[in-house]
């Protein structure tokens, strides 16, 4: 297949070239010469990438398409779409790694030359790795000589990105790129999440060394445990499975352990029949009616009870639990209504008596998708034959955010090291006997039931371990808020009167900040000017944010729109790619949502990476005053005409932004009072969050008892 057959939209050009997809369209209307369309609709165009790469660097609007973004391009413009050629790449990864030599003499033939010996290379490989290729429901399918002539090209591209990245992060940054293009598509696991299941499913602070989980989607789950001797994983949609296949095959550890994959749907046609493991790690489909109801009556999986048409999720714990070593631990994401629903009381009550059922956790909202609910994580141990004490069920609430709803959500805004510590600190001393422990004897044994006495007091708003006895009412309710003291009472009356503090220091400021009277004139005419233009000239540049590799805080659009701390963070794996980072007197404004925002950036939040739907406007101070640009890019009329309208978001072109043409001087009498209003502006901003604590607090105070009215 040519190079010139793969195709890019205008949203891959923008991307190419780091601007908006506006910009595409106005030099599609202003360039005679730029690319014709080769394919793709009339409302969604696509153009061959080596004519539009031609065109740039004549433009002089790029000098060269990084080669990750050509790799990425080429799988989006394969011809028999991404995911196929995703597989194709990630085999080709695997084989890369697996025989290095093999690979090198490949590369060496033409293309239909290396696609057939290519296809019995990977079928080598693949049958190496995931067993025979007749295996009933192997994800992994070896593609033919047919299937891989086209992918070649973009096969040779991945190898040399590979060359300079690594096999693995290579691979890690087109899934990435995939799953992010096609969020509809997949219910993700994040990586936070996935690694708070994977330390809970341990023992003693071990990880578990044979891990299954029975609806894998991406493998993020499996890809979160630690070492460990065998994984299993199904799936039931073929290409998923195919990915995840591939994704734990190429983890740096993954020689000479156990993987095995499969597709099927699991409820229905279990892969793995007979399989015992230490751990079940799972994420599975919520709110599924038809889970396999009607045939599944008789199934000897349903020991706690058989599941209602409406309770598929108490199909898959059983599933889990089915699964499970005597004593071995199942993780699994629930939704927050499976521990209340009166039709699933029964099996929750005999979860309960048995002691299969140990930890009901809430997680706060934008834990994982649906980001809107505050998720339940449900911990559960298979019980052994031996005798048992009476049980008891460990109830955490992360639910309640510790700042603001407007301070604090959003699922970009999660302290993932605080509720790790928060939820661990709460299950290991109920969870199970720490290594030490272990070692010491009958001392080590009253050491655990003075931690296990500790453990059971009531945390106020955090955790609580909880008898069974106490819990088994008409409506066996598990949500921990039910059960624990309200978060807002944990510093009582001492708390309120810090926040009362604050706020009257915060309104203080802000009428130290009341702007001065307005003066009425005649609307000025000044000769005016446009951000690209400026750019063009040398007086700032433009940089967009979203992309690079590595450690530090992120700037993200969530932040710049509520005035707060950066917030994000880097991704650790794919490719290596510088950030942007942020420096003091830049202007960053947020792209989407057609709203009226600019930050200045100081001293404590330079160094910062600018996130993803955020562009940076950096001015020469000798030519442009940072308050002054930021001021009037925050006009209304000025947003207005900048912005272009899709169906379900306003973006802006930050280039069409048009400012005065003022000397210095006057920039800065201007950029002073800019200044002032943003300062005024965030003392407002923050006594109103204050307000809304004082407020609610007060409430509940005087609903609980701790304030009492004078």
């Amino acid at each position: 297949m040519p190079e010139n057959s793969t195709e890019v939209t205008a949203a891959g050009i923008a991307r190419l070239a780091g601007v908006g997809r506006a910009a595409v369209s106005n030099w599609r209307r202003r360039y005679a010469d730029f690319p014709q369309p080769v394919g793709g609709t009339e409302t969604s165009p696509s153009f061959a990438l080596s004519a539009v790469e031609s065109w740039l660097r004549e433009q002089g609007k790029i000098a060269e398409i990084p080669l990750r973004e050509r790799v990425w391009q080429q799988l989006t413009g394969h011809p028999e779409g991404a995911m196929p050629a995703l597989i194709h790449t990630g085999s080709a990864l695997l084989l890369m790694r697996s025989s290095p030599a093999a690979w090198r003499e490949l590369t060496a033939v033409a293309d239909e030359a290396m696609a057939g010996v290519l296809s019995l290379a990977l079928g080598a490989v693949l049958d190496d790795r995931f067993g025979p290729a007749a295996e009933p429901g192997r994800a992994v399918r070896t593609p033919g000589r047919a299937e891989l002539l086209p992918s070649v090209p973009l096969l040779r591209a991945a190898a040399e990105l590979a060359a300079e990245a690594g096999v693995r992060e290579t691979f890690e940054f087109l899934l990435g790129r995939q799953l992010d293009a096609n969020p509809r598509q997949y219910t993700l696991t994040p990586p936070g999440l996935a690694e708070l299941m994977a330390a809970l499913a341990g023992t003693g602070g071990r990880p578990p060394r044979t891990v299954l989980d029975p609806a894998a989607g991406t493998g993020a789950l499996l890809g979160a445990v630690a070492r460990p001797d065998a994984l299993y994983a199904q799936e039931n949609d073929p290409d998923l499975a195919a990915l995840t296949a591939l994704r734990l095959a190429l983890h740096a550890d993954s020689a000479g352990r156990t993987l095995a994959v499969r597709t099927g749907d699991t409820l229905r046609a279990d892969a793995f029949p007979g399989l015992t493991v230490d751990a079940v790690l799972c994420h599975p489909p919520f709110n599924e009616r038809n889970w396999g109801h009607d045939e599944l009556a008789y199934d000897p999986r349903w020991e706690y009870g058989f599941p209602a048409r409406t309770e598929s999720e108490l199909a898959w714990v059983q599933h889990a639990l089915a699964h499970l070593h005597e004593g071995g631990t199942a993780v699994l994401l629930m939704p927050p209504a499976a521990a209340s629903r009166r039709s699933g009381r029964r099996i929750r009550a005999d979860l309960l008596r048995r002691g299969a059922l140990r930890a009901v956790i809430a997680l706060p909202a934008g834990a994982a998708p649906p980001y809107g609910i505050p998720l339940h994580l449900w911990v559960l141990r298979k019980p052994d034959a031996g005798p048992h004490p009476s049980p008891e069920l460990l109830l955490v609430d992360t639910a309640e955010p510790a700042e603001p709803a407007s301070d604090r959500s959003g699922r970009d805004r999660l302290d993932w090291p605080a509720l790790h510590a928060a939820v661990l600190d709460a299950w290991r001393p109920f969870g199970g006997e720490t290594g030490e422990s272990r070692e010491s004897g009958a001392s080590g044994e009253a050491g655990a039931s003075g931690e296990r006495e500790e453990n059971s007091r009531p945390r106020l708003g955090t955790s609580r371990v909880v008898p069974v006895i106490e819990l088994l009412d008409d409506d066996i309710d598990l949500a921990p808020a039910r059960h624990l003291p309200a978060a807002a009472a944990a510093d009582g009356p001492a708390e309120l009167i810090d926040v009362r503090e604050r706020l009257t220091k915060s309104l203080g400021l802000a009428g130290r900040l009341t702007p001065p009277p307005v003066e009425v004139s005649a609307p000025a005419r000044w000769p005016l000017t446009t951000v690209g233009e400026l750019a063009r000239a040398g007086a700032l540049q433009l940089r967009t944010g979203g992309s690079g590799t590595g450690t530090g805080p992120v700037l993200t659009e969530h932040d710049v729109l509520g005035s707060a701390a950066p917030s994000g963070s880097l991704p650790a794996d794919g490719p290596h790619e510088e950030p942007v980072l942020v420096e003091p007197g830049d202007v960053v404004v947020p792209v989407l949502g057609g709203g009226s925002v600019a930050r200045v950036i100081d001293d404590a939040t330079a160094g910062a990476a600018l996130g993803r739907n955020l562009q940076l406007l950096r001015p020469d101070p000798a030519a442009l005053d940072p308050w002054f640009l930021a001021g009037f890019l925050r006009g209304t009329a000025n947003n207005r005409q900048a912005s272009s309208y899709a169906s379900t978001a306003t973006r802006l072109d930050a280039r069409r932004l048009q400012l005065p043409r003022l000397p210095l001087a006057e920039q800065q009498r201007y950029g002073e009072r800019f200044r002032i209003l943003a300062a005024f502006e965030d003392a407002l901003r923050l006594a109103g969050q204050l307000g809304g604590r004082l407020v609610q607090g007060m409430y509940d105070g005087l609903t609980d008892g701790t304030v009492t009215p004078k």
